[in-house]
């Protein structure tokens, strides 16, 4: 299985350099980290495990096409306070794409993903054909 690398959404701020932690008493909380992915090569399929915690799995989006599995997310988020005299307004938004080129011994139609505890589980069964044959006896005649 290797790594397609589609885009770098990698980008710093002239301005976050300036202004970090910024003058108005602000933190940066901006996130521009891509998960980390452990792979593991069971005897019946792969999974994958990403560690994305704070999500829900509706903010996960899993495809395949032409043996492409492309995992991404997109979160938004808005903060604004109003007290006596000042307004503060904060956006927010984090987002990842990962990307695997499908060994030809995945079956891509049994593809199956959970999103549990922060982690997101991609499991990736073999095809039949590429499951190992169970030890059979050999007669001696």
């Amino acid at each position: 299985m290797s790594l397609v690398k589609r885009n770098n959404l990698f980008f710093p701020s002239l301005m976050d350099d300036f202004l970090s932690p910024d003058w108005f008493g602000g933190i940066n909380h901006s996130s521009t980290s891509i998960p980390a992915v452990n792979i593991k090569d069971n005897t019946d399929g792969f999974e994958l495990e990403l560690a994305v915690p704070g999500g829900t799995k509706e903010d996960f989006k899993v495809e395949v096409e032409n043996d492409i599995l492309t995992i991404s997310s997109e979160a938004k988020s808005e903060n604004k306070e109003t007290k006596e005299n000042y307004t503060r307004k904060e956006f927010t938004y984090a987002s990842f794409k990962r990307a695997f080129t499908l060994p030809e011994t995945v079956d891509g139609s049994k593809i199956d993903a959970k999103y549990e505890d922060g982690i997101l589980k991609v499991s990736l069964p073999k095809k039949e054909e590429a499951l190992p044959e169970p030890k059979r006896l050999i007669t001696i005649g």
